[in-house]
């Protein structure tokens, strides 16, 4: 198997940084008329993953949506995972896992291990039990080449004041923000000469609505690390906004957008991942 690095890469040169949030809310189940049931995310899953088959070349299933319905939901979400792996799409599994020992290596065989039923090529996990508490994991990705996206700087307004509050090294005194304290020790993994020409296989979410600055999130910390940014779309940021807000780092950057594409419809979701892919391309050049 390929690298995970690798095998985003080809996807992002392929078919541009646009990823598809496939998040069956309980009103798009409505609009799609379809019933809120595990069958109900089934179809709804199968349904954005035939859409996006050559037309983008990520895809983030939002684990929560699925695992709503049980183990029916978690069956469901399989067959998606298992669709989009055989469609050639990347799949990030939204699952936001975060624990310790034991507990996170369960996680990572659940969500990265080959042949596990519910295998993707990357997972989001969160480091606030702390950093250290994913070493495993990012190792276990390693070995495996496959992806962990770690939340750094997320996009959501409420957590601004935990992400850039400043913690202190005791050893050297030096202030840097939470953020900037989980990117420096969760991309460790990116900083072996094995990723020196490519993109290695830890990647931080990072917001496309936060100021990278106040994060602490400065270019030459974040090289080699492929960033996975919520935010465009529903949340306010544009295709534009890409250069403004990622500059040099916009190569690497995933732009995951769910409602504002999957309200276009199950009629629709083609063409509007069509042309959202499109301005993608046109402003990363």
């Amino acid at each position: 198997m390929t690298s995970f690095g690798h095998r985003l890469r080809a996807a992002l040169d392929a078919h541009g940084p646009l990823c598809l949030g496939i998040d069956p809310h309980l009103a798009l189940l409505s609009e799609w008329g379809l019933d809120a049931t595990a069958a109900g995310v089934r179809e709804f899953g199968l349904r954005a993953v035939d859409a996006a088959a050559g037309r983008a070349g990520i895809v983030k299933p939002q684990v929560s949506f699925f695992e709503r319905f049980g183990s029916a939901g978690f069956a469901a979400l399989e067959d998606v995972l298992a669709a989009s792996r055989a469609a050639g799409l990347v799949t990030i599994a939204d699952a936001k896992r975060g624990d310790i020992g034991t507990t996170m290596e369960g996680y990572a065989d659940a969500w990265l291990a080959a042949g596990s039923a519910l295998e993707a090529d990357a997972v989001t996990v969160s480091p606030y039990l702390g950093p250290d508490s994913l070493r495993d994991t990012l190792a276990a990705a390693v070995r495996a080449d496959k992806g962990v996206f770690v939340l750094a700087a997320t996009s959501n307004p409420e957590a601004a004041a935990v992400q850039t509050a400043l913690t202190v090294d005791v050893a050297s005194a030096d202030g840097q923000t939470v953020a900037q304290r989980v990117a420096r020790d969760a991309t460790w993994p990116n900083r072996s000469a094995a990723f020196d020409d490519g993109l290695g296989p830890i990647g931080l979410v990072i917001g496309a609505t936060v100021d990278r600055a106040e994060c602490g999130l400065a270019d030459e910390l974040l090289a080699h690390t492929p960033i996975l940014a919520p935010g465009f779309g529903a949340q306010g940021a544009q295709p534009s906004d890409l250069r403004s807000v990622f500059g040099a780092l916009a190569p690497n950057v995933i732009a995951s957008e769910s409602r504002s594409l999957l309200s276009a419809g199950p009629d629709r979701l083609a063409d509007a991942i069509t042309a959202r892919a499109d301005e993608y391309r046109s402003v990363r050049g």
